[in-house]
């Protein structure tokens, strides 16, 4: 039986919702070409520069999104993102535009009407851009191309609320393979046994490596509750564990995820994006096949719910 709601899934003014053919934890938004097409010539004239260096800019196009789509697509999309059964949903805009100065402002409106951006110290921006190429000397596996990129949460490294993840994809070209791997917390097999383990409330030190630019030491639990319900903070690169007996712990833990029946291998096109509440949704990447012009770029982007 499908999980999603009834009442979230139709047809508003300028856009509808549907349950995602890939998981019935996400939703899948279609928006009307006219309304999108208001939206890029309202904001023609707007180049990311002004974004970057005028901060409530942001909020202004996010206001004028708002406006084109209605006020109920402001909701939804909130709405989606805090309900713990589901967190997360993809739409596009790719069969309108290619351009990249267009993919930067619609996806910062969308991200402006979720909440506030976190500064990203990778590249000295409120989002960062970054491709994935046949050769690689970086120091984390984001950008290297045939390995698994295991499951993780964002923010880990970093002292302030990491809510969600906008991740949009720019280009592709020669890429076989390399799909975004998803995993909701709740969809977990063994998700009991790692939240009730004794390390799981165990502080640990979390270090990043150069490319990010941050050289505080973070100390998380693994596993937080929120409204009742367990939630995590991990990545494999960047915990640094005080015993064995810590390490053994995130070892299990990890390699049990990545062997969950429930991992989501997402197919996003060219010109889409998918937001996820990154408290109880983990992300990572496949491998992509051998090919030596392999090039993909993505947009990242993430955050702290709006208050309310």
């Amino acid at each position: 039986m499908s999980m999603v709601k009834t009442d979230l899934v139709k047809s508003y003014e300028n856009f509808s919702v549907v349950q995602h053919p890939q998981s019935e934890r996400l939703y899948h938004i279609e928006l009307k070409d006219e309304a999108v097409t208001a939206f890029l010539e309202k904001h023609r004239n707007t180049i990311s520069q002004q974004l970057e260096y005028i901060p409530y800019m942001r909020y202004v196009i996010a206001k004028d999104l708002k406006q084109v789509l209605g006020e109920e697509f402001s909701k939804v999309i909130n709405e989606v993102l805090h309900d713990r059964e589901f967190g997360g949903f993809t739409l596009g805009i790719g069969k309108l535009t290619s351009s990249d100065e267009d993919y930067v402002k619609f996806s910062t409106a969308i991200t402006h009407l979720i909440g506030g951006v976190n500064f990203d110290a990778m590249s000295g921006k409120y989002y960062a851009r970054f491709t994935v190429k046949d050769t690689d000397n970086s120091d984390s596996y984001l950008r290297q191309a045939y390995r698994l990129f295991t499951l993780h949460t964002d923010g880990t490294f970093v002292n302030e609320p990491c809510d969600w993840l906008l991740m949009m994809k720019f280009a592709e070209e020669n890429a076989i393979d390399g799909e975004s791997r998803l995993l909701h917390l709740d969809d977990w097999e063994e998700l009991d046994y790692y939240t009730n383990h004794p390390i799981a409330s165990t502080k640990i030190p979390y270090k990043s490596p150069a490319s990010k630019n941050v050289s505080q030491t973070v100390y998380n639990d693994t596993f937080f509750e929120h409204n009742g319900k367990p939630c995590i903070q991990f990545i494999d690169q960047f915990a640094c564990p005080d015993t064995i007996e810590q390490a053994e712990y995130l070892k299990s833990m990890s390699e049990s995820m990545e062997n969950s029946t429930a991992v989501v291998e997402l197919n996003l096109p060219v010109g889409d994006l998918v937001v996820l509440n990154n408290t109880f949704w983990l992300h990572g990447r496949a491998a992509f096949e051998k090919h030596p012009d392999l090039h993909r770029e993505l947009l990242r982007q993430r955050g702290y719910f709006k208050k309310v």
